[in-house]
């Protein structure tokens, strides 16, 4: 056989696998995300748009997409303020303790979301830690909006962190020191020098954050009391649906919630490749 011909084998072969990984990736991808998808967009055109509309029009569900907006949006501000730090903190120094803080930073991801709502039970519920100071100001923690947030960022904030600290590990302190050495600040480094290079990251980290918090039920539910119409997040809403057999209503609302996430997703995703073929011109 001539070395042509086995130049022209092993080609063959690398393409026949990675056809093989690119067929099962789509097949894993398909079977776990698409056909539900897929299942639940059906099941709601099956019943017409009436049904949505009608769904949309509720009282509760306008009253559990508010607060799910709500409690969004301040877990999107704390965990991309201080993710940011905290991915800096890890990137940039080296001290005693690193490696137990960056272990700390997974716990999150590793401990469900149950007991994370526990936790915030033992720390501000009734006989809690902390309950005796937040009652003698009046203000209510647990069973209340406060902990929902609470919970949301707790579950939230490792994906800002886990998606900027390896590019600034990446990108390294070289430029900034440049920018330092022509007279800049530090803080006139980070947002003109250290923020740009990190963007599309921290974008990242945002849009992961956001769909864990469109998502999250399980502290939540713990922690909220489920009061109707008041402490009733849109998640927490499509399990009573379900529960009282409302199960049209309860899929338009979840494939909202799904389609706001993927559109996060998908947006950064389209923007991020624009800016890198109008850089490439």
């Amino acid at each position: 056989m001539s070395a042509g011909q086995i130049v022209l084998q092993r080609g063959l072969r690398r393409r026949v696998v990675r056809g093989l990984l690119l067929s099962l990736a789509l097949i894993y991808v398909g079977i776990l995300l698409v056909a539900p998808t897929v299942g639940i967009l059906w099941t709601v055109l099956q019943d017409g748009t009436q049904m949505i509309f009608d769904t949309f029009a509720l009282q509760d569900v306008q009253n559990a997409f508010r607060l799910t907006a709500t409690i969004t949006v301040i877990t999107v501000v704390v965990t991309a303020f201080f993710g940011v730090i905290t991915a800096w903190v890890l990137a940039r120094d080296n001290f005693p303790g690193r490696s137990i803080l960056n272990a700390f930073v997974d716990l999150p991801m590793a401990v469900s979301p149950v007991i994370v709502g526990l936790m915030a039970v033992l720390l501000f519920g009734r006989g809690g830690w902390f309950e005796p100071f937040f009652a003698a100001q009046g203000i209510q923690i647990i069973f209340a909006v406060p902990s929902m947030v609470i919970v949301t960022i707790f579950i939230s904030i490792p994906f800002v962190i886990r998606e900027v600290t390896p590019v600034l590990q990446e990108i390294g302190t070289d430029e900034e020191e440049a920018a330092k050495t022509l007279g800049a600040s530090s803080l006139q480094s980070f947002f003109r020098v250290t923020l740009p290079n990190i963007k599309w990251a921290l974008c990242y980290g945002i849009a992961l954050s956001a769909a864990r918090a469109l998502g999250e039920i399980g502290a939540v539910l713990i922690v909220s009391g489920s009061l109707q119409g008041m402490n009733e997040s849109a998640t927490l809403w499509i399990l009573r649906a379900i529960e009282e057999r409302q199960d049209s209503q309860a899929y338009v609302v979840a494939l909202t919630l799904a389609a706001v996430s993927i559109l996060l997703l998908v947006s950064i995703e389209f923007f991020k490749h624009r800016r890198i073929k109008e850089i490439s011109r």
